[in-house]
């Protein structure tokens, strides 16, 4: 536990908050550095996949490997031309995750109001935390534990807000901490272009540079009728954005969801591979449908098997990459039962669970380039499946291979749908053991 520090509380405002953003700095590089130092410490690294074709895109790199002009975007075999010695690794999802929690902990210490944003950076409001220090002392502390305990580089932003405190996070780096005032924003922001600023793309800055506003000092002082017209609502908030006003609260951490799954009941014993399979299509479909709506990607498929006589075991494998697709989820549950159950041994139960979640939005799946060009159609397609069930309900479109007389066919309805795994992790944890 953090030192608490006897004191008046110097560097906290009389009213407003303090804002930290923690910022890790080349993350997964930084991870398998911190793991395998002799192999990897000091040296240009990059994180990508299909690393033995040269057509992955890279992910992240190190420092040392971005001053050779290596960048995340490019192909692997680009960047091999730009610094032949670069080290590519592929992407160890769960081992990030793990540091992840790891300096995510570190910071709860400090206050209990930390807001992940992304697997490698959180907001920490330390307004209540006077008793460790001044907000310099606490992002110092936490940079420090980060470095020592985890072996990472961070940047942390100290500000009275999160856009500011996110602005002053990216001002130093690596390993810089840097304060940003609500005073400070003239000096420090209003010279640069409007897309210096966080939140405005590409887009919106040539529409802003359209209306003849280049800068964020200019932005700050626009007419806010004239970026109503032009943006709506959107329009005010650019300029209090401009402005360094941002009064968004920081919400303490959920823990996301461990495991989204659906087991079945089957009405007699099936002994059919071909009647197995239906079930775990079915139950591939809803779990799938689960995962998109939380707008996660799923990389562990576990299959649960019960026999007529209360035997349960769980078998799971990995996927080799984080996905939403039901249908990897069918193959590898069909492959697993295949693998682990005798041909004819009578089934009752049967269930499919997902693990090692992510959210969509963070996760870095590498594809090659034949999958690249075919996976926005098929996003697509799932998208317009999933929205046609949605209005019409889960039964609207259906594959042949889903209908049959089992209760597999019906998990769809809401209100008579296999029992759901989402916490059975725990309990069937022992059960895996035994087998």
């Amino acid at each position: 536990m953090p030192e608490r520090k006897p004191g008046t509380g110097d560097g906290y405002p009389v009213n407003g908050r303090v804002i930290l953003h923690i910022d890790m700095n080349a993350f997964y590089c930084s991870v398998h550095e911190a793991v395998e130092p002799d192999k990897y410490k000091d040296k240009p690294l990059a994180v990508a996949g299909s690393v033995e074709l040269r057509k992955g895109i890279i992910v992240t790199c190190s420092y040392k490997a971005r001053s050779k002009g290596v960048k995340t975007g490019m192909l692997v075999g680009q960047a091999l031309k730009l610094c032949p010695e670069l080290i590519v690794i592929q992407p160890d999802f769960e081992l990030y995750r793990s540091f992840s929690r790891r300096f995510m902990k570190i910071a709860y210490e400090y206050s209990p109001l930390v807001e992940a944003m992304s697997i490698d950076e959180c907001y920490v409001d330390i307004t209540g935390s006077k008793t460790f220090g001044t907000p310099l002392e606490i992002a110092s502390a936490i940079q420090e534990r980060i470095r020592k305990e985890l072996h990472l580089p961070c940047s942390i932003g100290i500000a009275p807000n999160r856009l500011l405190a996110k602005m002053a996070s990216d001002m130093k780096k690596p390993n810089g901490i840097s304060v940003l005032r609500k005073r400070d924003v003239p000096a420090m922001l209003w010279p640069h272009p409007c897309s210096y600023l966080y939140g405005i793309g590409k887009k919106t800055a040539e529409k802003l540079k359209r209306l003849q506003i280049h800068t964020l000092g200019q932005l700050a002082h626009a007419d806010e009728a004239v970026l109503m017209h032009h943006f709506g609502v959107l329009g005010p908030v650019l300029k209090r954005a401009a402005n360094g006003e941002d009064d968004s609260p920081v919400n303490p951490e959920r823990e996301q969801s461990k495991s989204i799954g659906h087991t079945t009941t089957l009405p007699v014993n099936y002994t059919e591979y071909a009647d197995i399979h239906r079930v775990f299509l079915n139950l591939a479909d809803q779990v799938g449908r689960r995962l998109r709506k939380q707008g996660l990607l799923a990389q562990t498929v576990q299959i649960t098997i019960r026999d007529p006589d209360m035997k349960t075991i769980t078998r799971a494998a990995k996927l080799n990459e984080p996905t939403e697709d039901a249908s990897d989820f069918y193959r590898l549950a069909c492959r697993l039962f295949d693998t682990h159950w005798k041909a004819g041994d009578p089934v009752r139960l049967l269930g499919i669970t997902l693990q090692s979640l992510s959210p969509k939005r963070e996760a870095a799946v590498q594809l090659d380039l034949f999958s690249y060009q075919k996976q926005p159609a098929k996003e697509k397609l799932t998208q317009t499946l999933d929205a046609l069930r949605d209005k019409f309900g889960e039964g609207a479109v259906l594959t042949a291979g889903m209908l049959g007389n089992d209760p597999s066919t019906l998990i769809r309805n809401a209100k008579i749908r296999g029992t759901s795994l989402q916490m059975d992790h725990l309990r069937l944890k022992g059960l895996e053991e035994e087998e």
